[in-house]
């Protein structure tokens, strides 16, 4: 049987992911004759990866699986260091995609393609740490971790909220970001209109 702490992983990588192909559907759509909703929507998926990701799963990916892991096994030393600072990062990173989005917003289109080609980067940089995390990272803990080692990664993982993994129990505050990237944002993770 799987852990909680996998499961959660598993499905807020899932929900990640889920946005982040949503962006580079939006980005290649772009604002269109309507251009209001396009950034509202591009403003709330990058808000969800700073708030949901960056502060809630990160933190305790680092602390509860790669610092034990790294101390336990040594040979994923150099994959554990990559991630461990893909996670340090990761929050100036999407701030700066932040930054970049509003500025082709109020600046106008000179300021789309620095935008289009760091939001590209970024999309495909996570997809890949989190491929790392699911085929390297998970199996080894998997291999040395103990039932008392998962148990405390299974409690601190259960207090995560991400608003838009699987059977998620919304509180107020994330009810309106979730309403608005689901209202507006495409297929995956909306119901907005899908590429094609």
């Amino acid at each position: 049987m799987e852990s909680t702490a996998l499961r959660i992983i598993r499905e807020e990588h899932f929900s990640i992911a889920a946005v982040l192909r949503s962006l580079r559907l939006m980005l290649q759509r772009g604002p269109g004759d309507d251009p209001q909703p396009f950034f509202d929507a591009m403003r709330a998926m990058l808000f969800y990866i700073d708030e949901v990701p960056e502060k809630e799963h990160h933190p305790k990916e680092t602390e509860l699986l790669f610092k034990p892991l790294l101390a336990r096994m040594s040979e994923h030393s150099q994959v554990l260091e990559h991630l461990e600072s893909d996670h340090a990062n990761g929050e100036r990173a999407v701030r700066e995609l932040q930054h970049q989005l509003l500025a082709w917003e109020l600046m106008g289109e000179g300021r789309r393609e620095v935008f289009a080609k760091n939001l590209n980067s970024y999309i495909t940089f996570y997809l890949e740490h989190m491929r790392l995390e699911e085929t390297v990272i998970i199996p080894a803990a998997l291999k040395v971790f103990t039932t008392d080692d998962w148990a405390a990664i299974d409690a601190a993982f259960a207090k995560n909220r991400d608003p838009l993994a699987k059977g998620a129990e919304l509180s107020p505050e994330y009810e309106q970001l979730f309403h608005r990237i689901v209202r507006i944002a495409p297929s995956p993770i909306g119901l907005g209109e899908s590429e094609g």
